[in-house]
């Protein structure tokens, strides 16, 4: 189904907020913040999930395992893009894949967990063809802004928030091992996934599902993000932006855009500029005002470019159909 005949309701749209506060909310829980019964959840979300507008991944947050964060940008043929940005897609390290301006140019994101896993990440394994004519890497420095706390979800009060709000993370000592690996396996495709399959996909009991989940979320290294196309809250125009910015004012204007509620993402990076964002605006006269406007009056940005989203190939880390 195309996001452009999606229409939510006031549930609906309580419905995405509330699981992007908590992915794993009961639905008990929601339904109570939302005031309706637990079955009206139910049907809502099995309705939004069935028809592949919404959906609950669970993603590994490698910041809090000292992983390196990427964004690679490639300019390649048009007539090679597709194929190269599924294939990026495919690959169980990227998350975000975009098909950016006209077709030329591919956006993705990767985490890398050494210094030897970048060096073979950036040296073999992106694609390497005469197709592809350049390829930049930014390793991400530092988030002021992420895809789980954007703005454009946001409908419930600070009351009805409240009741869904997990406990926050904590600093704590965890690692991971191969028998980790079946349970994000599982998470990423389904992040609501009952303990019950858990155990059966890890061969752990239910019990031990159970605490590991909740040791891996309170250390922050399992995180839960909504992925639903921006166009189905009414969000038609998407775009990535790269600033060079006055490194004295760095971290202000980084701070400054996170809070805008039009940026989804907002990042320190290496390379020939130095701030990335990707905002979501209602259409491309509200991006234009937005560029006109709201950016523009940050001084210390000394230049943008502005990419629009054309197309997206894979979002928080699930891999989507492409259009024929």
């Amino acid at each position: 189904m195309k996001t452009d005949t999606v229409t939510l309701d006031a549930i609906d749209r309580g419905l995405v907020h509330a699981l992007q506060i908590d992915g794993r909310a009961p639905l008990r829980l929601v339904g109570e913040a939302l005031g309706v019964s637990e079955n009206t959840v139910a049907r809502r979300y099995r309705r939004l999930r069935t028809t592949g507008v919404l959906r609950v991944v669970g993603t590994l947050n490698g910041a809090r395992l000292g992983y390196h964060a990427w964004t690679i940008r490639l300019q390649c043929t048009p007539d090679a893009a597709t194929a190269i940005a599924k294939a990026l897609a495919a690959r169980p390290d990227t998350s975000y894949v975009h098909l950016l301006s006209g077709g030329t140019e591919i956006s993705c994101s990767a985490q890398t967990s050494t210094t030897d896993d970048s060096e073979a990440l950036l040296l073999h394994r992106l694609p390497r063809t005469s197709r592809v004519t350049s390829v930049t890497a930014h390793l991400l420095l530092g988030h002021h802004a992420l895809p789980n706390n954007w703005a454009g979800p946001a409908c419930l009060t600070p009351e009805q928030a409240a009741l869904l709000a997990p406990p926050p993370a904590e600093d704590a000592d965890i690692s991971l091992g191969p028998a980790d690996r079946p349970l994000f396996d599982v998470l990423s495709r389904d992040g609501r996934a009952s303990h019950t399959e858990l155990a059966a996909a890890t061969g752990w009991s239910e019990s031990t599902v159970r605490r590991r989940l909740t040791a891996l979320r309170r250390a922050g290294v399992l995180t839960f993000l909504v992925d639903i196309p921006p166009a189905a809250l009414g969000f038609r125009a998407e775009a990535r932006l790269w600033m060079s910015v006055r490194p004295s004012q760095l971290t202000a204007v980084a701070a400054a855009l996170a809070g805008h509620p039009e940026a989804s993402l907002v990042a320190q990076t290496t390379g020939p500029t130095n701030l990335l964002a990707a905002v979501n605006c209602r259409d491309s006269l509200d991006l234009a005002r937005y560029l006109t406007e709201r950016i523009a009056s940050l001084d210390a940005i000394h230049t943008i470019e502005t990419a629009p989203v054309i197309r997206t190939v894979k979002r928080a880390g699930t891999l989507l159909p492409l259009e024929r």
